[in-house]
């Protein structure tokens, strides 16, 4: 409890405030409605809207061996939450301890600790030990510890909910497409230029970046895509490939490797982003070497006539 109200307190406003609270991974349209939502209420009752966000994923902590992937960074999704219109986003770590806590000790410690006095959730929102917060419950704790509490509208696209998990499933499968209808924007990760094995400048001809993932990021389904990349403020057309590599490799883990075109320079350990624009094929072991070098020839045609460079 200590540890909550001291993260909640490092990053609190002065004022009211008005606070909605979940992972937010992605950002995607449902997010946004409900932060609008939450920026409107507060604008219009004069109180500082605060995003509160878990800085990790509660089901890394509940059942660490289950897999867990996440469409965004948190440094990209504080990011995009700031670019949803919220000045002030706060991060706070979800802990065992905080897992245990009932609805009314983590409502207290938002009103106590953060100076929260209207609160804007979704419609299936529940919170707390064994997720006993219910909106009943939580509209009841309101009148004790003295806020209010506003349900924004369900919020669907083509009759479809807007959900992470609708997100990180269209990624997989490589549906861009769905992906960017949902997020509202092209799906994109972040992360350093790393070393990789010193095939594609040299054995291939083609030399790429390798972009160094956190063990959580969520990638697109193995294969070649048509990209932008961005390097030091530079937008830079690029072909990436997302995979294994199967020519060289029956079991590997899996890169994310771009060629960027018309650039020479040396990147590693600089930070890049990299912006999926469409799919061109899926992953193929080629029988040689010089197949494998003649389809990455019509991959960067393809990319640069879809990009338009």
């Amino acid at each position: 409890m200590a540890d909550l109200c001291d993260e909640l307190t490092e990053g609190r406003p002065s004022g009211a405030v008005a606070a909605t609270f979940g992972v937010f991974d992605g950002v995607h349209l449902g997010h946004q409605h409900l932060i609008q939502t939450l920026v409107k209420t507060a604008t219009e009752r004069g109180m500082t809207p605060v995003v509160i966000t878990l800085a990790n994923h509660p089901l890394s902590v509940l059942r660490p061996a289950l897999p867990v992937v996440l469409l965004t960074s948190l440094k990209e999704r504080l990011d995009l939450l700031h670019d949803a219109g919220v000045a002030h986003v706060i991060p706070i770590t979800f802990t065992v301890d905080l897992s245990h806590l009932s609805p009314e000790q983590f409502m207290r410690a938002l009103c106590d600790c953060l100076g929260m006095r209207h609160m804007v959730v979704g419609p299936d929102f529940a919170v707390g030990q064994d997720r006993e917060g219910t909106l009943p419950v939580l509209d009841t704790l309101g009148t004790v510890l003295g806020y209010s509490l506003e349900v924004a509208g369900h919020f669907e696209l083509e009759g479809t909910s807007v959900r992470s998990s609708a997100v990180r499933k269209a990624l997989a499968n490589g549906d861009l497409m769905t992906v960017e209808r949902f997020l509202g924007r092209r799906f994109t990760l972040d992360g350093p230029v790393i070393e990789g094995e010193g095939r594609g400048g040299g054995l291939l001809g083609f030399p790429t970046v390798n972009v160094g993932l956190g063990p959580l990021q969520a990638l697109p389904a193995d294969g070649v895509y048509a990209t932008w990349i961005e390097v030091n403020g530079e937008r830079y057309a690029s072909a990436t490939s997302v995979g294994i590599k199967p020519t060289f490799h029956e079991d590997a883990p899996r890169v994310v490797e771009s060629f960027i075109l018309d650039y020479d320079g040396n990147l590693y350990g600089e930070p890049v982003r990299v912006e999926f624009v469409a799919r061109l094929r899926g992953q193929e072991k080629f029988d040689s070497v010089d197949a494998l070098i003649e389809q990455m020839k019509r991959d960067v045609e393809e990319t640069r006539a879809l990009l338009g460079r």
